[in-house]
């Protein structure tokens, strides 16, 4: 059974920055595509940022480009998430998800696209 364990979540001020982590374990190959998510209105679980299996691809929500950066280490199957300029409104639980599945070198931006989920770490920015 594959998990998922985030980290890095904190409280901060606005304009300050924070860098996520998760890591999975129990399984056997270690580059499927990853992504972060969190808590929106009206939503399930908002798109934030995904990464393709080795690293080259790198998708991001207009609300977080250009402020965050999505990276991974593949040798410790660990996602990163380095949140700079941090706002008020990216106060959320911020979850990692990663496929069981792959084809070819993609990211993936929806929910339903993705198979295990982490238990989300707290962001909280005070402004």
């Amino acid at each position: 059974q594959v998990q998922l364990v985030e980290s890095g979540g904190g409280l901060v001020q606005a304009g300050g920055s924070l860098r996520l982590s998760c890591a999975a374990s129990g399984r056997t190959s270690r580059n499927y595509p990853m992504g972060w998510f969190r808590p929106a209105p009206g939503k399930d679980r908002e798109f934030v940022a995904a990464i393709g299996r080795s690293g080259t691809i790198t998708l991001y929500s207009n609300s977080v480009k250009g402020r965050f950066t999505i990276s991974r280490d593949n040798a410790k199957d660990t996602v990163y998430l380095q949140m700079t300029n941090l706002k008020p409104e990216d106060t959320a639980v911020y979850y990692c998800a990663t496929r069981s599945r792959a084809s070819g070198d993609l990211a993936y931006v929806a929910s339903d696209q993705y198979d295990y989920w982490g238990q989300g770490t707290q962001v909280t920015v005070s402004s």
